[in-house]
């Protein structure tokens, strides 16, 4: 019976080279994910909120890289979701009729008018980032950073204006607690989103 023949040394080191090293991978993704963090928590630092910035932010870190249009991008997408939510909250109660006070009624109704607004005001940010992304964070010129800035402090406002029309009416457990709270949330969401653009001028 013929011996089977024995392959080259060489020729097996070239095989098994040609194979990922599985353990060299996995730390290769580690440190590309570790970069990423590390980033976003660099950026965050120079948030109103840094803590919110972080734990809004961090699921959010294999798509926005170290893009600094791409975290405006992400922080305005967290942002809008989240007076979207508090302007549906809104809505919802104002449906309830029953059981509302005269100072439910004029909460609810001030607070959704404002808070469309803010959601309008979120949109049209979104519309500059979503082009900047598009064309590059070199494309931002002086007017696109005003604009958003403009558009981002008038929603802080808005949002400000329902937080403050609880001074003085007399309202229910059961309406004002869901809505300070969210409000609260997305102020301080939206303060962050501003200070994330304002590191695009520079």
């Amino acid at each position: 019976m013929e011996s089977p023949k024995m392959i080259p040394l060489t020729i097996v080191l070239l095989l098994l080279s040609t194979f990922p090293n599985p353990s060299s991978a996995a730390t290769a993704a580690a440190a590309v994910t570790r970069r990423y963090k590390t980033y976003l928590k660099t950026a965050c630092a120079d948030a109103t909120y840094p803590k919110l910035c972080y734990t809004s932010l961090a699921p959010y870190t294999s798509a926005i890289k170290t893009d600094d249009v791409k975290l405006c991008s992400a922080a305005l997408a967290v942002t809008l979701q989240a007076v979207k939510d508090t302007s549906s909250l809104v809505s919802r109660l104002r449906k309830l009729r029953e059981g509302l006070g005269k100072g439910d009624v004029a909460v609810l109704k001030d607070c959704d008018e404002v808070i469309k607004d803010a959601v309008d005001e979120l949109k049209q940010t979104a519309k500059v980032v979503s082009r900047l992304m598009r064309k590059g964070a070199a494309a931002a010129a002086e007017l696109d950073i005003a604009n958003m800035r403009t558009w981002l402090s008038a929603a802080i406002t808005d949002e400000t204006t329902c937080a403050d029309v609880f001074d003085g009416q007399k309202v229910s457990a059961a309406v004002k607690g869901p809505i300070w709270k969210s409000i609260k949330k997305v102020e301080r969401l939206t303060s962050n989103a501003l200070a994330l653009v304002d590191k695009l001028a520079y």
